[in-house]
């Protein structure tokens, strides 16, 4: 979400930098997983994705980590590493309440799928039908633009994130989902083909206002949020702080050759309104991805359409990514493909999908990673808990 994202993903693929493999076994010595013998047959006991989450902490050196899985047949497994603040050392919990970040784009999406279920919105209409002369501006044509591009990313729209050049531009300042806009419009044209940017979804948003006459708010909490009990997901609006127990979200810091991590915990988050404000768990966000992609959210033809992907810039995904309407489609490998999306938004980094089987895995940072081999690492944890069975290694 921030404007850090793209440059960084861009950074990171040309760093390429490897952890040492004798880290690495000392690292997986030191974190043995738990036996675990009440486990239903060829459940295993996530050996596998325990090493991954050590490695992430103790070789990639993220400040906390921690992973959920849940099976349908061998039930609910939680694991945690590293602190949830180093200033006081507090371990990191195993469901943390964090901002997700760009999944925030999944809730948004279904918030519109199910408008169009309904008959209230056509994916296929003009931006224009809904929002006259909003994105008329700088060569863009709101006549042209159709509401599917924008869940899909293809609307050509440039993102208002790179309008600022540090995060202390945005982060206690309160933004109108209009004014984003406008700056997003001043930006030069992207091109065309996919361009993520979260300025769409702020188009996304203000369509589903216009229609229902509703906050974009409490429709998704009226749709989502109360339906599948997800308690400990809310928007926060203007507050900047995080509501109950939570880790300190970190960024690190180098400064001539001195590492800090600075505490960035705090920040209004309506910079990215429907397309990053959100706050979760862990918890949350696997029901959340087991009832939509279960069929509980949509009907069966309009998550067939949620699920009809583009191409994507691996600098803003990762390779073998494709996007569908707030979704992204990655290949698994151990066979199939995983369903969800990833979060990143300075101090917390997550990711969250869905395997064919209707296993869910989601993992949360309390740091963002800024090397090549910390980003593989973290993708490397969502495959191995979605595929780990007890006999394979990370």
């Amino acid at each position: 979400m921030t404007t850090r994202e793209p440059r960084r993903r861009r950074a990171l693929r040309r760093a390429a930098a490897l952890a040492a493999a004798a880290a690495a076994i000392a690292a997986a010595a030191a974190h043995p997983a738990p036996a675990n013998a009440l486990a239903p047959p060829g459940c295993g006991d996530h050996a596998a994705t325990t090493r991954a989450l050590h490695r992430v902490t103790d070789v990639d050196g993220l400040t906390g980590a921690a992973v959920r899985v849940d099976d349908p047949r061998c039930g609910t497994w939680t694991a945690a590493s590293g602190t949830a603040d180093r200033r006081t050392g507090r371990p990191m919990p195993a469901d943390p309440r964090v901002r997700i970040g760009s999944i925030t784009k999944t809730f948004t999406a279904v918030t519109v799928l199910q408008l169009a279920a309904q008959g209230r919105v056509s994916l296929d209409a003009p931006v224009a039908r809904y929002l006259p002369g909003l994105i008329d501006a700088n060569g863009h044509d709101g006549r042209k633009i159709t509401v599917r591009s924008l869940l899909r990313h293809t609307s050509g729209l440039p993102d208002h994130m790179d309008s600022f050049q540090s995060t202390d531009e945005f982060r206690f300042r309160h933004f109108e989902p209009e004014d984003l806009v406008r700056r997003a419009l001043r930006l030069p044209d992207p091109g065309a083909g996919w361009h993520y940017s979260t300025t769409n979804y702020v188009v996304a948003g203000l369509i589903v206002e216009k229609v229902t006459g509703h906050r974009l708010e409490d429709e998704a909490e009226r749709r989502i949020l109360r339906p599948l009990g997800l308690r400990d997901t809310y928007w926060p609006g203007d507050e900047t702080r995080i509501r109950g127990p939570h880790p300190r979200g970190h960024v690190r810091v180098d400064q001539g050759g001195t590492v800090r991590w600075a505490d960035s915990t705090d920040m209004n988050t309506t910079v990215a309104w429907a397309g990053g404000a959100l706050i979760s768990t862990p918890r949350d966000v696997n029901a959340f991805y087991g009832a939509l992609l279960g069929g509980r959210l949509l009907p069966a033809r309009t998550l067939a359409e949620m699920e009809r992907t583009v191409p994507t810039d691996p600098d803003r995904t990762w390779p073998g990514a494709a996007y569908g309407l707030g979704l992204i489609r990655t290949p698994l490998r151990c066979g199939g493909a995983w369903w969800g999306h990833a979060g990143d938004i300075d101090g917390f980094t997550t990711l969250a999908g869905v395997a064919p089987g209707g296993r869910r895995v989601s993992i949360a940072f309390n740091e963002n990673p800024t090397t090549q081999a910390a980003f593989d690492d973290e993708l490397a944890l969502v495959q191995t808990g979605l595929c780990d069975r007890g006999t394979e290694t990370p």
